[in-house]
């Protein structure tokens, strides 16, 4: 898999599918809802109901985890970088994008498949 930079129906004026643009929104979003201070529900229309019940665990545990050592959910200060972008096969984009805070940096995996014209996340894994 050759990595895309950007997106090749971008150039043809095709916006409308270009992935960066979700793709950077989706990992601010899902950094945001681990660290407890955004509402999954709001990434709901975003993903499958395979992903939503992945970040429910993951959610679920995080919350445990704040809990139990008394910590406040806390808006994360987060950098978060282009997104590197292949395309296995039509309809499918796989990505990975960086998320960079003052104590650590993560890597955010995401593939999207294109449903009825646009995008929805069938995969996401946080590193």
């Amino acid at each position: 898999m050759t990595p895309v930079r950007p997106y090749p129906d971008a150039a043809a004026g095709d916006v409308a599918l270009d992935p960066a643009p979700l793709l950077v929104n989706l990992t601010r979003c899902v950094v945001e809802i681990l660290a407890g201070v955004r509402n999954l529900e709001q990434l709901s229309r975003w993903v499958t109901d395979d992903v939503h019940t992945h970040l429910v665990r993951r959610v679920t545990i995080a919350a445990r985890a704040r809990a139990m050592s008394g910590a406040q959910a806390q808006r994360p200060r987060l950098v978060v970088g282009e997104p590197i972008v292949s395309r296995p096969s039509d309809g499918v984009i796989e990505a990975v994008v960086m998320v960079h805070q003052p104590a650590r940096s993560r890597a955010v995996a995401i593939r999207l498949d294109e449903l009825g014209g646009r995008w929805r996340a069938s995969a996401i894994t946080v590193l």
